[in-house]
């Protein structure tokens, strides 16, 4: 293999030098508001952004963030790439497992393994399709043997890919890129994750996990640059509920608190501004229709839902926190993407957009003497509630009743992924900056694609870009794509996201970053009222 070798590790040396200074033991304790409940803290079994933020802090990739959030060496401190972008050769950094046990490729070689294995039934697999055979072996046709993943000694990795992917160190920052402890997996199966028997080798290990009160993590001794973090203990509370999130950030229970309760914007602005994070990130909200059902089949029910969603409305007046309503399915700023594909009627007046959705909604069947009944599933937070609650508004006067359906976070998501709802409320935050990230949520055998949009098409327009070496050309049949989408109405967006975060001042090291991931190894309390 010929290459060119991407040795950074002294580059991370003086990254973590001006970011941060050697710990002390001040017996810092920091307490985060982290929206929903995990449902594990297995990285190959969670999926929402309060389980990832845990996560990060418990478990070191092949690369991981600096400061900034880009990527820098993890548990590679270096690695070489072949000259047609496939092959990649990962250097291990010489680090141990929280319970001594040396860290060694053959550990991501069967984590990754795992992953794609059909028994773990892994709704983020698809994200590392990019490895050679990896969905062949996710569907079944092919032994978890033949992954493009080998290590021919302890700390060497070969990765094998099924196109070039200059996107991939930041790919591998991804939860489902982590490794997992084989010793500890094949003693305890699932169980390892739990209390008492959780193996970390990040800079942080588990102490305690009490179900809806907390998950406290304290530092690890063990971790490979300890010596520079300098938080020793993280509380990482539930906090769906965001108006109790506020009076605990207000009462000091509470360092952090994400997500924030947009009907407090006006206060939080005139009260807490130097607290206040609201910056423009990757991310979009959107509402699902599940094409499994006969109602949402129909394209002119799609198209009618989409007609009187009045994103305006949620955008400017409910949440009022600067997202502007979104038309597209991607971002602004995504890389590696032309952008400038949009709804067609993004322009037209919402009135003359009503006349036309109730118009589609009578050639479909429904009038003012047949309405339309579905459920609308949704968050408990007091925001989605509200947008919930206006979403009924609208789609009353095009012919459908709403019947809103709120549950916890983490049931809410579970429901999604059993394609167990009518319209939902959805949203999603991208794991690593290409428009790929955002246009396979619809591919046909995507684990996230929780509407069961399938169009060959769209599946082969985005197959075709995989394999296109041109960044310009790859980025062109990606808008087709999009566009394909957007014809079929395949979803509704809704707004594109700005971070919602509260910090209290004397959290020092918070940075804004593209996924808004803030590992606590970085952070530090100064200052902080006695």
């Amino acid at each position: 293999m010929t290459g060119f070798r991407l040795f950074l590790a002294a580059v991370l040396a003086v990254m973590v030098s001006a970011c941060s200074k050697p710990a002390e033991n001040h017996g810092m304790v920091l307490n985060r508001g982290n929206g929903g409940e995990p449902i594990s803290l297995d990285p190959q079994h969670i999926q929402g952004t309060w389980e990832s933020n845990i996560i990060k802090d418990l478990l070191v990739g092949l690369t991981t963030e600096d400061a900034q959030g880009h990527p820098s060496p993890g548990a590679a401190e270096s690695w070489d790439v072949s000259t047609d972008g496939k092959t990649w050769t990962f250097h291990m950094r010489d680090h141990m497992w929280s319970d001594g046990v040396p860290v060694t490729a053959h550990d991501f070689v069967y984590a990754w393994r795992r992953l794609q294995d059909p028994k773990t039934a892994a709704y983020y697999a698809y994200n590392m399709w990019i490895v050679k055979n990896a969905q062949a072996i996710a569907a079944g046709k092919m032994q978890t043997s033949s992954l493009g993943v080998n290590a021919p000694d302890d700390k060497t990795l070969i990765v094998q890919l099924e196109h070039p992917a200059p996107y991939f160190p930041e790919l591998l920052m991804h939860q489902t890129a982590f490794p997992v402890p084989e010793h500890t997996v094949e003693k305890l199966g699932d169980a390892w994750a739990r209390n008492g028997n959780y193996v970390s080798n990040g800079p942080y290990m588990l102490k305690d996990w009490l179900p809806n009160d907390h998950v406290t993590l304290v530092k690890n001794p063990k971790f490979y640059d300890a010596a520079h973090v300098r938080i020793d203990r993280v509380n990482y509370i539930p906090s769906v509920d965001t108006q109790a999130g506020l009076k605990r950030i207000r009462s000091g229970e509470l360092d952090t608190q994400n997500p924030i309760p947009a009907m407090e914007i006006r206060w939080m602005r005139k009260n807490i501004p130097d607290a206040l994070h609201l910056t423009p990130y990757l991310g979009i909200n959107y509402v699902l229709m599940n094409m499994r059902r006969a109602p949402f089949k129909d394209v002119r029910v799609r198209h009618a839902i989409n007609l009187a969603y009045n994103r305006e409305h949620v955008a400017g007046k409910l949440m009022n926190l600067g997202e502007p309503p979104a038309y597209s399915m991607l971002p602004p700023g995504v890389a590696n993407f032309p952008g400038g594909v949009e709804l067609d009627f993004k322009n037209t007046p919402y009135d003359q957009r009503i006349v036309e959705a109730q118009a589609l909604m009578r050639a479909a069947g429904y009038g003012p003497t047949r309405h339309l009944h579905a459920s609308y599933n949704t968050s408990t937070d007091p925001d989605s509630k509200r947008v919930a609650a206006a979403v009924q508004d609208m789609m009353r006067a095009i012919y459908i009743d709403l019947e809103i359906v709120p549950s916890d976070v983490q049931i809410h998501f579970q429901t999604l992924r059993n394609h167990n709802f009518d319209i939902a409320a959805a949203a999603w935050i991208a794991d690593f900056n290409d428009a790929t990230n955002f246009l396979d949520l619809l591919r046909s055998d995507s684990g996230n694609n929780y509407g069961g949009y399938k169009n060959p098409a769209y599946d082969a327009l985005l197959n075709k870009a995989q394999q296109e070496p041109d960044g310009k050309k790859r980025g062109e049949l990606l808008a087709q794509a999009e566009r394909m989408a957007l014809a079929d109405y395949a979803w509704v967006p809704v707004l594109y996201r700005v971070t919602r975060d509260i910090v209290q001042p004397y959290v020092k090291g918070w940075v804004a970053t593209p996924s808004n991931f803030h590992p606590t190894r970085y952070l530090w309390i100064e200052g902080r009222p006695q």
